[in-house]
């Protein structure tokens, strides 16, 4: 399988593209009246703020405080490039503000500060405890970031956390609590060694002997060897805490008979031979980035009996710090915490070591391309484990509750789990799920229109994105210099280029299309026009005959001529039971829309048969389907012949004995809204419905449209359905990125 590759123009472009940035703001109130701002603003808002001037509590009720953390840097050790300063942080920090929203819904905002003074840093950051229910600090070099933390968890009453120090440290807790599990040790009788005495390797240790490990089984080294109990050399206060009598002076010689070693430091600290030296299962935490003290094969290579963990996400056991964070600050705020303490942070640690000791979803598994259980690769739970968002922040809010950080105690903590539950945006693991499967598919995806830029740039992510082998219908020349005008030139080499003029199956392609339209008043010469000429032709002709496994077509021409086309080589009409389903998301729902694409006046057969169709697509997404046929009157009133198709498409259901739930007619709101549906006690659906099928192609293509540019809704598809092969059709107005989301479509067959 290939590896992801990610060019410098690629992340560029998704920085500066579809607006500058990775976030916006947006209103969470109704802003459109002139009651709307009376309320919001003046004179409205004067009430709000003269009760929390009498009761600051009342903050968390009339603000956003409760769910807002401020992401703070100033830049002096971004990531490993040093010291880029304040506002060559600011990517980063953006990125971080996104990442508490995408796994905890925790608002953020990042803030740059332009200072390496700490005591200019610390009365900043202290002037902005009103504004937000927590802090998270962020890539500032050591000490300073000791001297920063301390002074505001020691100044300020809500939340202070230096995430390079602590959320690598609870990771790494995690993690050692089930490799000791495994290998049979307790953490009050091994022997650690850590590399690296900076902010990270500090909060390591420092969290690891507050569970339980001994200060004098505790060897740190950094660049000038063991830190021991007389050393003046490149020591400070933090250093001097955790130096130990000891004769060690080296890493080699402190790596002799040891139980673990933690390494925040750099590439090839560790050598073979001092593995070898290790005690019996030795642990191994190689975490530096990009590349670790010793890479995992390098370890296994000498000692099978090693459990290892690194930074890397194509390693197993990846110490990421997004298992942390978000769920720590997640707990945190929800009982309006005073701090992040000790116990909150060793809570995390055992309930996500706790996590990775269960059976993992299927879900879980499939976004992973593998098969994961409890054992030496895998001691810590994935960054996409959907049970993260209700489970850690639930043991971060005990903890915090048990030893009186918090403001406001929860009272019922399974309305809580729920809650959390409720908060995660499901369209995130379902499109990931549908990455996932497309990985492990490999399809080889022919993108037949090779002249277009998107088009391009879609197949070269495609491929660079391991989900298989692009290949592009058109001109090596022409493709060679569109890929350098996008900036990508380097993949000219890595695409595979085919046009008509160059493969060998032409004349097979021909005889094969003649057979389909000599009697649809198709003669030889036209047949050779359209297999040799028409990209779309020639294109499906290869999948046809297997020399692709998914085709994506119709960024440069309108969808009814696209079909047109397609429909020479398929069956892909109404006739032969195709269907086009659109997939909405929006707010953390998807719905599904159908007929977008193929039927144009369907009868009631035919919507049962499009109501089949969406059903099938929307168990490929991993949704169980409810199905709705909409019109403009519910279950009979108002009576009107034109929606009297949509009141008999279910009884053919019921003859046709389907295995999915579906109800009509009715109106959209009564479908969607379950409020709504209350009024209809009688009704058949569950729940809110997830698909709708609607009268007609043109009704179909507005509502579609109208949520796109009204609601802001995001849209996939339409999905071809009903057809022999993946076929998938783009708008022609699909960006790269919407391109791409259609070929992974086909490479999962989902239609």
């Amino acid at each position: 399988m290939t590896k992801a590759k990610i060019t410098n123009e690629e992340a560029l472009a998704f920085h500066l593209e579809p607006t500058p940035g990775k976030f916006e703001i947006a209103a969470t109130v109704p802003m459109t009246t002139q009651r709307d701002l009376s309320l919001a603003y003046s004179p409205g808002v004067a009430v709000p703020c003269e009760a929390i001037a009498e009761n600051p509590a009342l903050a968390y009720d009339y603000t956003n405080k409760g769910n807002l953390v401020a992401v703070i840097s100033n830049g002096t050790a971004v990531l490993g490039l040093g010291n880029l300063g304040a506002l060559g942080s600011k990517p980063v920090m953006e990125g971080k503000a996104v990442l508490f929203k995408r796994f905890a819904d925790v608002n953020s905002i990042d803030i740059e500060l332009d200072t390496e003074d700490p005591e200019a840093f610390i009365n900043a950051v202290k002037l902005m405890e009103p504004t937000f229910g927590g802090i998270n600090l962020e890539d500032i070099k050591a000490p300073e970031c000791f001297i920063i933390e301390q002074r505001l968890k020691e100044e300020m009453d809500i939340p202070v956390f230096h995430d390079d120090q602590h959320g690598t440290a609870v990771i790494c807790a995690a993690g050692l609590i089930n490799a000791l599990h495994i290998s049979g040790k307790k953490i009050e009788d091994v022997k650690i060694v850590l590399n690296g005495a900076g902010a990270a390797g500090i909060a390591c240790i420092e969290l690891l002997k507050a569970m339980g490990a001994r200060h004098e089984n505790c060897i740190i080294c950094d660049t000038k060897g063991v830190i021991y109990q007389g050393r003046t050399a490149g020591m400070n206060q933090w250093k001097s805490a955790h130096a130990v009598p000891t004769d060690l002076r080296t890493l080699e010689e402190a790596m002799k008979g040891a139980d673990v070693f933690l390494g925040v430091s750099a590439k090839g600290a560790v050598t073979q031979d001092m593995v070898i030296a290790m005690a019996p299962n030795p642990v191994i935490f190689a975490m530096a980035n990009p590349d670790p003290e010793i890479t995992p094969e390098e370890a296994h290579e000498v000692r099978e009996d090693a459990i290892v963990a690194t930074g890397r996400s194509d390693y197993p056991n990846q110490v990421n710090n997004v298992l942390g964070f978000p769920y720590l600050f997640r707990g945190a705020l929800d009982i309006h915490a005073r701090a992040i303490n000790d116990e909150m942070k060793i809570a995390c640690a055992h309930a996500l070591a706790a996590l990775a000791r269960e059976d993992v979803p299927d879900e879980v598994a499939l976004a992973y391309g593998k098969s994961l259980s409890f054992g030496r690769d895998y001691i810590i739970p994935t960054p996409f484990d959907p049970r993260l968002i209700h489970r850690i922040p639930v043991a971060v809010a005990k903890a915090g509750m048990d030893t009186g950080a918090a403001r406001r105690p929860i009272i019922d903590m399974e309305t809580y789990e729920l809650s959390l539950k409720s908060r995660m945006d499901p369209t995130a693991s379902i499109l990931r799920g549908l990455n996932a499967r497309a990985r492990t598919a490999q399809s080889r995806m022919i993108f037949a229109e090779g002249d277009d830029q998107r088009v391009l740039r879609a197949a070269v992510t495609y491929q660079r994105s391991g989900f298989g082998k692009a290949l592009v219908v058109g001109r090596q020349d022409d493709v060679k210099q569109k890929l350098e005008e996008a900036g990508l030139g380097d993949a000219v080499s890595e695409l595979e280029v085919i046009n008509a003029a160059i493969t060998p199956h032409l004349d097979t392609y021909k005889d094969f299309l003649y057979s389909r339209l000599q009697r649809k008043g198709f003669d030889l010469k036209d047949v050779h026009r359209l297999a040799a000429r028409d990209r779309h032709v020639f294109s499906s002709l290869m999948l046809a005959h297997g020399h692709g496994d998914g085709l994506v077509t119709g960024a440069t021409r309108k969808s009814a001529h696209v079909l047109d086309r397609v429909n020479h080589v398929f069956d892909a009409d109404a006739a032969h039971g195709a269907a086009g389903v659109t997939a909405l998301l929006h707010k953390g729902r998807i719905v599904l829309i159908g007929d977008t694409l193929v039927h144009e006046w369907p009868d009631e057969n035919d919507l049962a048969n499009i109501a089949e169709r969406a059903a099938g697509v929307a168990r490929h997404m991993g949704l169980d389907p409810r199905v709705a046929f909409v019109s403009f009157s519910t279950f009979g009133y108002p009576v009107s012949e034109r929606a009297e198709k949509m009141h008999l498409a279910p009884a053919v259901l019921d003859q046709r004995g389907v295995s999915f739930e579906y109800e009509g007619e009715m109106t959209v709101d009564v479908a969607l809204n379950a409020a709504s549906q209350d009024a209809y006690p009688f009704s058949r659906l569950t729940g809110p419905a997830n698909i709708l099928i609607v009268p007609a192609r043109h009704s179909a293509s507005i509502s579609v449209k109208l949520m796109q540019e009204m609601g802001g809704a995001t849209v996939v598809g339409p999905i071809l359905s009903g057809v022999d092969k993946p076929i998938q059709i783009c708008s022609t107005t699909a960006t790269a990125n919407d391109i791409l989301n259609m070929a992974v479509l086909a490479a999962c067959d989902i239609g």
